[in-house]
């Protein structure tokens, strides 16, 4: 066997739809709730690969890799190179993402999934970057490579399936613009928190209250999302809920349908390692924000949280959420 790897081009766009429709429909019968296929899953996923491999897709930087044995696919990779987000540093530039579509053919040999994980980090560190982050499905067959290939947990995507209708009733209300300023001082506690848990990767940058403070305000003008402040008297939290973005959704898989809670958080989760006074409320205030995307049609929602986040994690755990997808992480010294 002689492994080769390559990028994919133009006349790669049907063996390559083929393998991964296998793969989703393989992650559709095993998850069906969490990831159900679109209505056409071979035709939306030749479409949007015909639009990545042609650099149509995303103004990111992107590249499928395939592995060959002979000329015969045996599996692919796809990365991404991703932009800083404005309320951090990024002192170590933009990461390289290597997504959750990564796939083998079925009884391809095993080497091969170190060789494409090995070529994309290869590729994303001569595009400049120095964070390299995996993503994976929870119990997914890439996850002991990325563990043996010197990455760890980052960040958990937390998802629930089967969501209640709830009305929003106090502590918790519909957040205004006047809660602004308070919801920038729980997100610099929440950053606070999160760069001690990695402070290589989450470094708050010089001007973070403000560009976070006009992000909210922006953000409560969009028609796609739904914000909420918790609190009797001072506010104490804050959660917005969104539709998922399709970086977190694979081709072949329904986006629509699907929220979720990237900003979460009350002063209950300030110690990450134990749950403080006011869980109960945080735990309100994190229904209120699910019931929203219930109440625009979805059926499952996703909730960011940092691996080393043991109290939010328990939090979640003890509302019904479960680990769906795992970022992990290396930083190439």
């Amino acid at each position: 066997m002689t492994l080769t790897t390559r990028p994919a081009g133009r006349a790669d766009l049907d063996p390559l739809a083929d393998l991964l429709c296998h793969s989703a429909r393989g992650l559709a019968a095993r998850e069906p709730a969490l990831w159900p296929l679109v209505a056409d899953p071979e035709t939306e996923i030749r479409a949007t690969l015909e639009r990545q491999v042609a650099g149509e897709d995303t103004p990111l930087r992107q590249r499928w890799l395939l592995a060959e044995d002979g000329g015969e696919l045996l599996g692919a990779v796809h990365s991404f190179l991703l932009p800083v987000p404005p309320i951090y540093a990024g002192a170590l530039g933009s990461p390289g993402l290597i997504l959750q579509d990564a796939t083998l053919r079925p009884n391809a040999p095993e080497a091969a999934r170190a060789t494409l994980l090995a070529a994309a980090e290869a590729d994303l560190a001569a595009a400049g970057a120095r964070i390299l982050l995996t993503a994976s499905v929870a119990e997914g067959d890439w996850l002991p490579c990325h563990a043996a290939q010197g990455y760890h947990p980052l960040t958990l995507y937390l998802a629930k399936a089967g969501l209640a209708e709830m009305a929003v009733r106090p502590p918790v209300r519909s957040a205004a613009e006047g809660d602004v300023p308070a919801i920038v001082g729980l997100s610099a506690t929440h950053r606070r928190i999160i760069a001690d848990l990695h402070p290589r990767f989450w470094q708050t940058h010089e001007a973070a209250d403000a560009r976070f403070g006009a992000w909210m305000t922006r953000s409560l003008g969009l028609a796609d999302r739904d914000m909420f402040v918790a609190g009797e008297g001072a506010v104490q939290g804050y959660a917005i809920s969104q539709p998922i973005t399709a970086m977190h959704v694979s081709a072949g898989h329904r986006i629509a349908g699907m929220g979720i809670i990237d900003d979460f958080y009350h002063a209950a989760l300030e110690d990450p390692l134990s749950l403080g006074t006011g869980a109960d409320e945080a735990a309100a205030l994190l229904r209120t924000a699910e019931a929203a995307r219930q109440a625009r049609g979805d059926g499952a929602v996703f909730v960011v949280c940092p691996a080393a986040w043991r109290s939010k994690i328990a939090l979640l755990e003890h509302s019904g959420y479960r680990t769906a997808l795992i970022w992990s992480i290396k930083i190439l010294d």
